[in-house]
């Protein structure tokens, strides 16, 4: 491999802010900056730096601009030779951003990877087939499948910034899937912006359980789990397939916003609660040790109190696994926009803590009836208390961890037989057993 002709920048530093899409396209430029000749450090001693910036919500955004101002700072003061902010807020506000953020050199949107080889190199002398950095432990990754949104919930600004739906080919995928499974990946974490669209734009059909056979044929894979499956026009064929492959989590995320119809209707979801119900029931009856997991919004401009209850009853009912939940983001350029934002964030955060400590009631619940039970465990890592990993039921960063003690050495992603003993609200804590 031939290195480019490069400037004076050797080493470079990435930060990436935001969801695991962005951590991939992270590892994808990483991986090209890498296969260039770049060394990747931390920020003291980096020649160049390059932010991968979330634009989806207020908050996210304010975290953002705070860490390029940080990062601009050090570019004012000679620490830094070149910075480079890139990802969603930068594609989203790259005029806002350029006139009111000095010492930035380049503000690009997605998809720049070969923009900030140029930037960094002036040259390129090589260009990846499927390689990529990981900036996860080597024993998980995630595969984003498609790129973009075909979706228009009225809340959502990624179609404003990502565009429509693009699928990602699929011998594509199955090859850098190998090529991760062969450097020592056990878990492989499917994520996009729609995962069940996959197919859809190509062909006019969805084939995720196409996709999904496919990648469970891969040997050194140990576990292939779904994420941010859209509810309305679920493709059930997919069911089948999660429940015959062992190698198929029995774990689905499928972002469901809320339950009352007259929210579901303003945030153009599609769907009525009913039909969600209907198909939880089908899930549950396909795949009988499922494990559900679903994120709401709180404080959406027509939520009432009643709506609220409705949401809170629905949860009750569904005694979902995991359920994550966000307070509505008022976001310009939305078609949810010109409704304002007549909730006061006091009363967003009631109800977001109020929905929360329900759910945490129910996760302890669940977690308790789990004492007594023997589960396969992925080791994640270890700390000064023992080790800790995940079982088939949950996903990495978001999910319950599980705690245990060992005379023996275990790495991360290997697999081992841990008896609970004792649960917690968001933890399991147990005794490994004797393979």
């Amino acid at each position: 491999m031939s290195k480019s002709t490069k400037t004076n920048i050797n080493k470079i530093s990435v930060i990436t802010l935001g969801c695991a899409k962005n951590l991939v396209d992270s590892e994808r430029f990483s991986g090209l900056l890498q296969a260039n000749g770049f060394e990747f450090t931390d920020a003291n001693n980096a020649d160049a730096m390059v932010i991968n910036t979330c634009g989806f919500i207020k908050s996210a955004k304010e975290e953002n601009v705070q860490v390029i101002l940080e990062a601009a700072e050090q570019r004012r003061k000679g620490k830094l030779k070149k910075l480079i902010v890139t990802g969603c807020l930068s594609e989203r506000y790259n005029k806002e951003l350029s006139s009111q953020i000095p010492n930035v050199d380049f503000f690009l949107g997605i998809n720049s990877d070969k923009k900030i080889l140029k930037i960094l190199s002036g040259d390129q002398k090589y260009t990846l087939t499927g390689e990529r950095m990981l900036f996860t432990p080597k024993h998980y990754a995630y595969l984003k499948i498609s790129e973009g949104c075909n979706q228009k919930c009225s809340f959502c600004a990624i179609p404003l910034m990502r565009g429509k739906h693009i699928t990602e080919p699929e011998d594509k995928l199955v090859k850098e899937a190998r090529g991760l499974a062969e450097r020592g990946t056990k878990e492989l974490v499917l994520i996009a912006q729609d995962s069940t669209y996959y197919g859809k734009d190509v062909s006019k059909k969805q084939s995720l359980a196409v996709l999904l056979s496919k990648l469970s044929e891969i040997e050194q894979l140990e576990w292939i789990r779904l994420m941010y499956a859209y509810p309305r026009q679920f493709p059930l064929d997919i069911l089948d397939v999660i429940a015959e492959h062992p190698k198929l989590c029995n774990y689905i995320d499928m972002p469901l916003q809320h339950a009352s119809d007259s929210v579901l209707r303003s945030m153009k979801r599609g769907i009525k609660i009913r039909k969600i119900e209907s198909l939880l029931d089908t899930i549950r009856e396909k795949i009988p040790n499922v494990t559900l997991r679903s994120t709401f919004i709180v404080g959406y401009p027509n939520e009432t109190d009643a709506d609220f209850r409705l949401l809170m009853d629905f949860i009750e009912r569904q005694q979902l696994d995991r359920v994550g939940v966000f307070t509505y983001s008022h976001e310009e350029g939305t078609s949810a926009y010109p409704l304002g934002d007549p909730i006061p964030e006091k009363i967003k955060e009631e109800r977001r803590a109020e929905l929360m400590l329900l759910q945490q009631q129910i996760s302890l619940k669940k977690n308790k009836n789990k004492i007594g039970n023997t589960l396969k465990v992925m080791v994640d890592g270890s700390n000064e208390n023992g080790y800790f990993g995940r079982s088939e039921q949950d996903a990495p960063d978001v999910d319950n961890l599980i705690y245990f003690n060992s005379e023996h050495e275990h790495k991360p992603g290997d697999f081992v037989k841990v008896t609970i003993t004792n649960a917690e609200e968001y933890d399991l804590f147990g005794t490994l057993m004797a393979n």
